[in-house]
């Protein structure tokens, strides 16, 4: 098995002779004076209101993903330090930078159908192509790992440079499963191929199977596991996000010296922003629980709302984790039709099954953060205007 193969768009040409005497003597403990140091708050002219302090680091500050490396390794995402990290705005950030980290314009990455249209949009962005593999339904929802297979090994495997796998995915809510995992693993390893790995809703678990686990820390390929706290916290205004780094150890060096000159040319977080992290990490297992408890009362209230429906014409697909869940409606309406009239008659829109490209008509996605009073009224809208309009 050949390394793991990356974008010809990041330089890591050798440094010209004063880059890398400054690199030496930061090695060894050297602060060198700088005739051209163009930074404010080395001169006493930041704003009394922000600290003066900046981090070179492109990685982020050190101290935030010393916090972060703490936190994660006490909720098991393998052994996880500090060096294994990457601070940023957000996992639609982290997506871009790996997508540049590991492809040219015009190769490829796969990434799972239905699914959220995010993906294809960031990797349009760079000039790479989306090609899509199926989660198929058949009581629960399963990754076809023959079709990755096929995929990898058709006219296209030889432009693929990383696979996305969403733990759980969105919207269907299922988790890799364990024996997923392996397959998967082990087909990247033998293409040559990454994992993007992104895991923003894991720790919302409602009807999982047993045996799931964090793809952070996965050792047998090249993997980025992205998180971050605008789920963690059900807080999307805090726009922070990391990339874990795991995998053999010659592609984990070779793509943080490749991921550092893209993390560099990006300058490293905001420190106003990463002086929260710290105190946001200290809020997240009591904000992670009261969401969880939301969204297991929410669709514990579903099931017992589709129970007692007389018509019985609405179901729930299993959902395993998340925040959504995919609603089964009668094949024979449109799925247009249907969100129009809960627009006309109940003031209320939706997303239907296409938006995320399910493979048949008959969808509708329906959150389970509303407070119960709401939801309950979303649901109500749901099977009534079915009712109405089957009649």
């Amino acid at each position: 098995m050949e390394a793991c193969v990356f974008s010809s768009r990041v330089d890591i040409s050798e440094p010209n002779p004063i880059a890398a005497a400054e690199s030496e003597a930061k090695h060894r403990g050297v602060a060198l004076g700088k005739l051209n140091d163009s930074n404010p708050t080395r001169h006493g002219l930041a704003p009394a209101s922000i600290p003066e302090v900046y981090s070179a680091d492109p990685r982020g500050q050190r101290y935030a993903r010393e916090a972060l490396a703490t936190f994660l390794d006490g909720r098991g995402n393998g052994c996880c330090e500090a060096d294994d990290l990457y601070v940023l705005s957000s996992t639609s950030q982290a997506y871009s930078w790996l997508i540049k980290l590991l492809c040219d314009a015009g190769d490829a990455v796969l990434a799972p159908k239905p699914g959220y249209p995010l993906i294809e949009s960031i990797a349009r962005l760079e000039c790479v192509d989306m090609i899509e593999y199926q989660q198929r339904f058949d009581g629960s929802w399963y990754i076809d790992v023959a079709e990755l297979r096929e995929t990898l090994e058709g006219e296209d495997g030889g432009r693929i440079r990383a696979l996305v796998l969403i733990n759980p995915n969105n919207p269907t809510g299922s988790y890799v499963k364990a024996s997923e995992r392996e397959a998967i693993v082990q087909l990247c390893r033998e293409h040559d191929v990454a994992i993007i790995a992104d895991e923003v809703f894991y720790d919302y678990d409602l009807e999982p199977f047993g045996g799931n686990a964090r793809l952070a820390g996965e050792r047998g390929a090249l993997t980025f596991a992205l998180d971050g706290f605008s789920k963690m916290l059900a807080a999307p205004h805090a726009k922070v996000g990391w990339i874990q780094v795991s995998g053999p150890a010659g592609d984990v060096a070779e793509a943080k010296r490749r991921l550092d000159v893209i993390a560099d040319d990006y300058l490293p977080m905001s420190e106003v922003i990463a002086r929260q992290v710290p105190s946001m990490l200290r809020l997240a297992p009591e904000q992670t629980s009261h969401v969880r408890e939301r969204v297991r009362g929410n669709l514990k209230t579903l099931h017992a709302m589709l129970d007692a429906d007389p018509n019985g014409l609405v179901s729930v697909l299993r959902a395993e984790g998340g925040w959504n869940v995919l609603l089964r409606v009668p094949g024979v309406l449109d799925e247009n039709a249907l969100v129009l009239a809960m627009i006309e008659r109940h003031g209320v829109s939706g997303q239907p099954g296409y938006f995320f490209d399910m493979t048949s008509n008959g969808y509708l996605a329906i959150s389970l953060l509303p407070e119960s009073k709401d939801f309950r009224r979303n649901v109500r809208i749901v099977l009534d205007t079915v009712n109405e309009l089957i009649d």
